[in-house]
C-alpha cells in the first residue's frame, strides 16, 4: 500500500520575524528536551544538571543581591574572543568568501601584541610607558598581524584562483606552529624555571579590568577591556556593513555575484578589504587574550576560538548585533558545562554532549527558517489482489 501522504520542503517568499524568531527558540527547546533525556540515561536529574549551569554560567539572585557578579563576568571573558572570531567570520562570509583562517589570525594577532609589549619598550625608551600609549600600539599591531595574515590568501584567491577553504584552513597551523615555537624557543623567559612561555608584560601593556574603572567596577572579576572593544567593533562593522556603500557592494556580492558585476562592482577589491577586515577583527582577539588574562605568551592560546566563531556567526545570521547575543549564550554554555563537573560530578564528556545536542538542533532548525514543510495528499491506492492492506 502507498503512503497517502508527501512531504516536500517548499522555500519561503518571505520569512517573517515570527519565524525568524520562533523556529530557532523551538530548536532550543527541543535540543533540552533531548538533551533531559541523555542526561536521564546517565543518572543525572534534568532540571537540577540545567539549574546547576545556568547558576554556572549567570549566577544565582542571592548571589547578584550581594553583589556577587562572579559567574557573569566569567561567562563574559569567555564570550569576548568568540566575539572577536564571530564577528570576523560573518564579515568574510557576507560576501561568500570562506575564511577559515581566523584561528590562525588570532595567533598572529597575538604573537604582535607580545612583540609590542615585550620588545618595543626596550626599543623605543623614549616612548612613554603608559596604558594610554601602548594599548593603542598594541591594538594596531595585532590589527595589521591578524590582516596581513588574512590578506595573503585573499590574494591567492582573486590573482591565483586557490581555493581560500585550504588556503585559510592550512595558514592557521603555520600561524600555530609558530607560535609554539616562539614561546618554546626564541622568547621563552629567561628567568621562568624552564616552563615555556615568555616573559610577563609590563603593567603598563595589560588590559584594565572593570574592578578598575569606573560606573563597570561594580563587575569585578577578570573580566577586562577586551570586552568592551569587542562590543564596540560590533558596533563599527554594523555601520560599516549596513550603512555605507561599501557594506552594500559586499552584500550584493554575497547574494547575487553576477548581478553586481553587471552593476560595475569590484569583486577583487571587495574580496581585499573584507578580509583586511575580518583578519584585522580576529587579531584583536588574540591581543585581548595575552594583554587582558595571561599577561604572556603561553599555551592555551589555540583552543578553537576561531573555529567556534564560524559556529557563533551561522547562529547570529551573520549580524554584528546578533553574534554578540550568540557568543555570549556560547559561552554560557562552556562555562556552565564545566559547572556540572563541580557541582554534580559529571563527567567532562555531558557538558559536551549537551553543547553539540543544542547545535545540531539549532543548526538543522534553520533550514524550517528558510524552507516551510509542505504535505500533500495524494489519495490511497487500493492493495493489489492477495496483497494485504
Amino acid at each position: 500500500m502507498t503512503f497517502p501522504w508527501k512531504f516536500e520542503l517548499e522555500r519561503r517568499l518571505e520569512v517573517s520575524r515570527w519565524v525568524s524568531w520562533g523556529v530557532p527558540t523551538v530548536s532550543v527547546l527541543v535540543a533540552f528536551f533531548f538533551g533531559g533525556i541523555i542526561l536521564s540515561l546517565a543518572g543525572a536529574p534534568p532540571i537540577e544538571t540545567y539549574r546547576a549551569m545556568a547558576a554556572g554560567a549567570f549566577g544565582s539572585i542571592s548571589e547578584w543581591v550581594d553583589g556577587n557578579f562572579f559567574a557573569v563576568t566569567e561567562t563574559l571573558v569567555r564570550a569576548t574572543p568568540l566575539i572577536f572570531t564571530g564577528l570576523a567570520v560573518a564579515m568574510a562570509f557576507r560576501m561568500l568568501f570562506w575564511n577559515i583562517g581566523t584561528e590562525g589570525q588570532l595567533v598572529m594577532g597575538a604573537i604582535a601584541g607580545t612583540w609590542v609589549a615585550i620588545y618595543l619598550p626596550d626599543l623605543l625608551p623614549w616612548l612613554p610607558q603608559t596604558r594610554w600609549v601602548y594599548i593603542p600600539i598594541g591594538i594596531i599591531a595585532a590589527t595589521i598581524a591578524g590582516a596581513t595574515w588574512a590578506f595573503i590568501p585573499a590574494i591567492m584567491k582573486v590573482k591565483l584562483g586557490v581555493d581560500e577553504i585550504i588556503s585559510t584552513l592550512m595558514f592557521n597551523y603555520i600561524a600555530i606552529l609558530l607560535y609554539q615555537q616562539l614561546y618554546t624557543g626564541p622568547w621563552k623567559d629567561p628567568e621562568g624555571f624552564g616552563f615555556p612561555g615568555s616573559a610577563l608584560f609590563p603593567e603598563f601593556t595589560w588590559f584594565p579590568k572593570f574592578s578598575e574603572m569606573p560606573v563597570l567596577n561594580v563587575l569585578g572579576g577578570r573580566i577586562h577591556l577586551g570586552f568592551v572593544l569587542a562590543v564596540l567593533v560590533a558596533g563599527v562593522l554594523w555601520v560599516i556593513m549596513d550603512k555605507t556603500r561599501r557594506g552594500y557592494e559586499v552584500r550584493l556580492l554575497g547574494e547575487n555575484t553576477n548581478a553586481a558585476k553587471y552593476a560595475g562592482i569590484s569583486v577583487v577589491r571587495n574580496v581585499l578589504f573584507v578580509m583586511i577586515l575580518s583578519g584585522g577583527v580576529a587579531g584583536m582577539a588574540g591581543l585581548s587574550e595575552v594583554a587582558g588574562l595571561g599577561h604572556r605568551l603561553q599555551a592555551g592560546l589555540d583552543v578553537g576560538n576561531g573555529f567556534t566563531g564560524i559556529i557563533v556567526a551561522w547562529l547570529a545570521k551573520l549580524r554584528p548585533w546578533s553574534v554578540v547575543i550568540v557568543a555570549i549564550l556560547m559561552a554560557a554554555l562552556f562555562v556552565g558545562g564545566d559547572q556540572l563537573q563541580i557541582s554534580l560530578g559529571l563527567p567532562a564528556s555531558i557538558s559536551g554532549v549537551l553543547q553539540g545536542a543544542i547545535l545540531i538542533s539549532v543548526l538543522s532548525g534553520d533550514v524550517f527558517t528558510r524552507y516551510r514543510l509542505k504535505v500533500t495528499r495524494i489519495g490511497v491506492v487500493a492493495p493489489a489482489v492477495g496483497e494485504e492492506a
